[in-house]
């Protein structure tokens, strides 16, 4: 007997660790279009060629590259504003760091509900991690909730959108143990915030991503200028 076709489902992919293991998941329950967006990061060109790599990899035809740079003009985050400094790795610090986008996630997944309704996705997967993560305010659990009660009051009734945002209460170490177990290949990816040949090694991504391939006990095969700490 036949299954039944799948969903299509719409993933936000950065070109990172998280986004990569979450395409290859959501192959198991959708038919996937990948959408990356430059935002005028400071790494968008080494993104921009990962997320060609993944979708490449994955065989996705599918795919949209969009463009909110106006994100560099608002600036306020030391990702977009190169009058702020990338700061050092401190998994301790508290509050939210300068390495946060204000509101970026919203932009992305209004961009994602747009192109699901033109071209009939009912699942849009983000792959935001809130437990194990710098503490950005976009990340909660929360804020996916409300967004999936915005899309449904501002979308066609008939379009059954939904975000899904499977890893937001796992660990990171869950993620590359995810990846491995779905032979995921992360030398495809990139975590750092600074715009290197080789990954910083000294910026809170970098230490975050050390960790989890340490904690998960599996070989990170990103090179690093600085072996990264937490």
């Amino acid at each position: 007997m036949t299954p039944p076709p799948k969903p299509k489902g719409i993933v936000l992919a950065s070109g990172g660790m998280d986004s990569l293991v979450l395409a290859a998941f959501a192959t198991r329950e959708s038919d996937i279009a990948l959408l990356h967006v430059n935002y005028g990061q400071r790494t968008e060109k080494k993104e921009l060629a990962c997320f060609r790599a993944i979708a490449d990899h994955l065989k996705v035809e599918e795919r949209m590259v969009a463009d909110i740079g106006y994100l560099r003009t608002i600036g306020g985050s030391a990702l977009t504003d190169p009058s702020l400094d990338v700061p050092p790795a401190d998994l301790r610090r508290p509050g939210i760091p300068v390495t946060y986008v204000p509101f970026r996630n919203a932009h992305f997944l209004c961009i994602a509900v747009s192109w699901a309704e033109v071209i009939g996705a009912k699942n849009v997967y983000i792959g935001a991690v809130w437990a194990d993560s710098s503490g950005y305010p976009d990340c909660r659990p929360a804020f996916y909730k409300a967004m999936n009660e915005a899309i449904r009051i501002g979308t066609k009734d008939e379009s059954g959108i939904r975000i899904k945002a499977p890893f937001v209460n796992l660990k990171k170490k869950d993620i590359v143990l995810m990846g491995k177990s779905l032979g995921v290949p992360f030398e495809l990816t990139w975590s750092c915030y600074r715009n290197r040949e080789k990954a910083c090694g000294c910026c809170d991504s970098c230490a975050l991503r050390h960790k989890a391939f340490d904690e998960a006990g599996v070989p990170d095969p990103l090179s690093y200028e600085v072996q990264p700490t937490g």
